[in-house]
Order: structure tokens, then C-alpha cells, then sequence
């Protein structure tokens, strides 16, 4: 009898949770190295057209093309299915 209530006693200890759980969610790889996330919901991204043949562009288009900007709404939503726990 008390071989029959330890037994009990220890399936109580796990939690059947545990295995009902969906499984988690795999990142894209891609956006990952591409977009940081942000506090606010929106992603951070580089500009487009500042690697290389730089040559004919003007310094102040190429200081521009350095900065960082924000995702939009329609890339917004669509990183979001991408990186659903965010980017570090």
C-alpha cells in the first residue's frame, strides 16, 4: 500500500502540460541577420543601396543610405510571422 501512494505521490510531481504545449515556433534565419525588433512593435532595418557603387552618388545621399530606418506597416505585419519572439 504505501508502494502503491509513493507511486502516486511522485506522477503528481509532472505536469501533463508539458506535453500538451504546441511546438514553438522556428525564426527565419534570413530576418534574423537582417531586422532588429523594437520596443514598439516596428523593426529596424538598413537602407537598401549602400554597399557598393558608391561612386557617382552624392555624400549626403550616401550619409542618408547609412542610417537606419523603421519598418512599414505591410513589412511590419509580415516580420512579425517571421520573427514571432523578436530579434535580438
Amino acid at each position: 500500500m504505501l508502494f502503491l501512494a509513493r507511486l502516486v505521490a511522485t506522477t503528481r510531481l509532472f505536469s501533463t502540460s508539458a506535453v500538451a504545449q504546441y511546438p514553438k515556433l522556428k525564426s527565419h534565419s534570413g530576418a534574423k541577420k537582417r531586422f532588429k525588433s523594437l520596443a514598439n512593435g516596428f523593426f529596424k532595418r538598413a537602407r537598401a543601396g549602400h554597399r557598393h557603387l558608391n561612386v557617382h552618388k552624392s555624400p549626403a545621399r550616401k550619409n542618408h543610405l547609412a542610417q537606419t530606418t523603421n519598418s512599414q506597416g505591410t513589412q511590419t505585419a509580415m516580420l512579425k510571422k517571421l520573427l514571432p519572439y523578436g530579434s535580438w
